[in-house]
């Protein structure tokens, strides 16, 4: 195997299961490597506002003049996405060699894609002589292959219901597994206001120095700039986040609540804090990409986030009609995402996806014919989210907008050549077309 590509798809053969929960294997891989970050880590679990937090964490940092490793998932079009050294993706001739470390490493080890790439990734960052890591959970945070690292500085954002056949089916249980991230007598950041409490007994249990939203720490704004306040700190006039949508401030505050926590480690100044904010950039949550239409990437794939996205639709003022290219992974509760976005559609168009783990185009048309309430609502199949854009753009009028959200494989399906620009009169025709009538 010579390229990258050629290592992911070996990969993806590797292990019967595509998720297996556990630490042992990817514990004993890391000690033959042998495996050591000599250098701060910041690990970053929830149930949405990772990615925004981890992005505004790396820049804030690199504006402080920090050597940062970021470490994210899943990714958009490339997959050297996950893994970016001072803002930059790595080239994924740099990253084979470390394939190739792990593939010698783990002889009679079974790991999962996602195990063998993480440790690709740690081991690349292991050898990159940088000040600061910061590490993205996949999934829940216990038993993900992250945590094989212990974190010098925990953060939680949110915790809602999603995964459920891996981390549990209520607040309290899918919280107990965020929980693992923590490490005792560290830092430990929780963004969600309402926290469940067995997220607070764990922290209280093994000794965490908890800071919670509302209580160690706070914010507060108005129209054109604002404030964060916490432990004997004080940062005031400062300027939105660059990226937008609902929570962002909220993810804001999150991050700026850890490097608060961690400046004896990592002295970021205010003006550091600034202009990170100012310039951070991150793809596809609530992206808005101006023309006529106007259209809107998000990959809000649960219904929580479907939620978070219906609010910032909300926010954006009148439009003539909104069509909307939806597509998503079997496990998702695809009845509730469609149902919190629904009051703000007018057409929809739903997208197969190119992977086994995708519901059809069909069977969310079928769900949605038996939850909707606007049955009468027309409706597209589609067999690929360009074709679903295509075609939502062949049916709208300059004034209305297009929005696209869903699995990362919808925004990556559509970004995959380039941000596309819409134009006036740009006409598709129609791909499996479907009405309900």
């Amino acid at each position: 195997m010579k390229t990258l590509q050629d290592w992911l798809a070996y990969c993806e053969q590797l292990h019967p299961a595509t998720i297996a929960m556990g630490l042992e294997r990817v514990h004993e891989v890391a000690a033959r490597l042998p495996l050591q970050l000599d250098c701060t880590v910041i690990t970053v679990a929830g149930t949405n506002g990772k990615g925004s937090t981890c992005a505004m964490l790396a820049a804030m940092l690199q504006a402080g003049g920090f050597r940062v490793g970021l470490y994210t998932s899943p990714h958009l079009v490339h997959f050297q996405e996950r893994c970016r050294v001072d803002g930059r993706m790595v080239d994924a001739a740099a990253l084979v060699p470390h394939f190739e470390r792990v593939e010698q490493a783990r002889q009679g080890v079974s790991l999962t894609y996602f195990e063998f790439t993480t440790l690709a990734i740690l081991d690349l960052f292991a050898q990159a002589q940088l000040d600061v890591v910061i590490l993205e959970v996949g999934l829940g945070g216990r038993l993900d292959a992250v945590n094989i690292i212990d974190a010098d500085c925990a953060i939680i954002t949110s915790i809602d219901i999603d995964h459920v056949e891996y981390l549990g089916d209520t607040r309290e249980e899918i919280g107990r597994e965020q929980a693992g991230i923590m490490r005792a007598g560290k830092p430990a950041i929780l963004g969600d206001p309402v926290p469940p409490q067995s997220v607070l007994d764990h922290a209280r249990d093994i000794g965490a120095d908890l800071w919670r939203h509302g209580q160690e720490f706070n914010f507060q704004g108005t129209r054109v700039q604002w404030g964060w306040a916490g432990r004997g700190r004080r940062y005031n006039g400062l300027g939105y986040p660059a990226l937008p949508g609902a929570n962002q401030l909220l993810n804001a505050a999150t991050a700026i609540a850890a490097l608060v926590a961690m400046r004896k480690q990592l002295a970021v100044s205010a003006q550091a804090i600034k202009v990170g904010l100012g310039l951070v950039d991150l793809p596809g949550r609530f992206q808005v990409v101006p023309g006529q239409p106007i259209l809107v990437l998000d990959v809000a794939h649960n219904p929580h986030a479907a939620a978070t996205l219906a609010q910032n639709l909300n926010a954006m003022g009148f439009y003539s009609a909104t069509h909307v290219v939806f597509g998503a992974m079997a496990d998702k509760d695809i009845a509730a995402m469609l149902g919190q976005v629904e009051p703000h559609v007018d057409h929809w168009y739903f997208t197969d996806l190119p992977t086994p783990r995708a519901r059809s185009a069909q069977d969310i048309h079928a769900l949605w014919q038996a939850t909707t309430r606007r049955p009468d609502m027309s409706v597209g199949l589609y067999a690929s989210p360009k074709e679903a854009l295509q075609a939502a753009a062949g049916a709208a009028h300059a004034t209305d907008r297009i929005v696209c959200f869903g699995s990362f494989h919808v925004v990556g399906g559509i970004i995959e050549n380039g941000v596309p620009q819409l134009e006036p009169g740009a006409r598709a025709a129609p791909s499996l077309q479907v009405r309900s009538d």
